[in-house]
């Protein structure tokens, strides 16, 4: 058990973007095994974002599914519910894959089972930018969600892949849950009520997700969290609004912890229109929470008070829970 750890909790974070934009391989590797070390069960890395296509996404995939074989000691291919449990129990990291966008399944809702079957888990319908789908949440229009991404989310939906709606659009996000049948989360997003930024959501969308039997997951990001504050106190402060909110069962953790900050600092002054200035990604120095802060995370959900129980529901067991009511078997 990892010290400031409940006994017997399931670590599960939702979003560790490893790709060239957020780090170096040996940079991505080493921040695996800072999870390990962390007490981490489960972690879902990014393998394409928008506007990465299907080609370079099945690359990224072929890349870390041969990386989990060749050190299957350290690390499972999360795949199934039971998956997380047999690496918890074995001392192993199970390793799951998500797009932060939509643009890898081309105009083709067919990828969909294709790019499940290879282990992605949970898309977002897009990513800060207009795409086939919708706006991002950073775009100049508010469009609502397309026929297309009407299309699209019932084909995730069929096969079990989780819509997700960080990064995206308000007008969107409302159009995705008007139609969503099955549970849709925000895999990394922080309230709008504490820290002004459109990355951030507003409580009136946190709610609609949950009501699906969704999950909110808390982002390390410091200007999302604060003015650039990436602390375990500011971590807490977001996670108790949602929880107050909320309730327990619907939080969880999705860091968006990158491997290197200055690199996602370089990329974003050099993108204006993907990473705005005005919203704070002008930053010399981004600050990003660490694995290392969840246990102290833990330990200060226990001195506000929380259940043990409610601790690991947070830690983890909701997106297990998640898995296991919507993650299908594929014959």
């Amino acid at each position: 058990m990892t010290a400031g750890l409940p006994e017997g909790a399931l670590v599960w974070d939702q979003t560790f973007p490893a790709t060239p934009t957020c780090g170096s391989w040996p940079a991505h590797f080493a921040a695996l095994e800072r999870m390990r070390a962390a007490g981490y069960t489960a972690v879902s890395i990014t393998v394409a974002s928008d506007p990465d296509d299907t080609a370079s996404a099945i690359s990224r995939i072929s890349f870390w599914r041969r990386h989990v074989a060749q050190h299957s000691d350290r690390y499972r291919l999360l795949m199934t519910a039971a998956d997380a449990e047999a690496a918890q129990a074995r001392g192993q990291l199970a390793i799951g894959f998500h797009f932060q966008g939509t643009t890898p399944f081309g105009r083709d809702p067919g990828l969909v089972e294709v790019f499940y079957r290879l282990g992605v888990r949970h898309a977002l319908m897009a990513y800060n930018q207009k795409n086939h789908v919708g706006d991002g949440c950073h775009e100049r229009t508010e469009a609502g969600l397309s026929r297309f991404g009407v299309e699209l989310i019932a084909e995730m939906e069929r096969v079990g892949m989780v819509v997700d709606c960080s990064h995206t659009g308000h007008a969107t996000v409302r159009d995705v849950l008007e139609v969503a049948t099955r549970p849709v989360i925000f895999s990394h997003s922080n309230a709008a009520a504490l820290r002004s930024h459109q990355r951030n959501i507003p409580d009136d969308l946190a709610r609609a997700a949950a009501d699906t039997g969704g999950v909110v997951g808390i982002c390390g990001i410091g200007i999302f969290l604060g003015d650039n504050d990436a602390s375990t106190e500011a971590l807490f402060a977001h996670l108790d609004h949602w929880v107050s909110l909320l309730g327990p069962r619907h939080v969880g953790i999705g860091l968006d912890s990158v491997s290197e900050p200055d690199v996602l600092t370089a990329v974003s002054q050099a993108q204006g229109a993907k990473y705005p200035p005005d919203q704070g990604y002008d930053t010399t120095s981004l600050k990003v929470s660490v694995p290392e802060q969840i246990p102290e995370l833990a330990g200060r959900m226990a001195k506000a008070g929380y259940a043990e129980g409610d601790i690991c529901a947070i830690l983890g067991g909701n997106w297990l829970r998640l898995a296991r009511e919507v993650w299908r078997d594929m014959p």
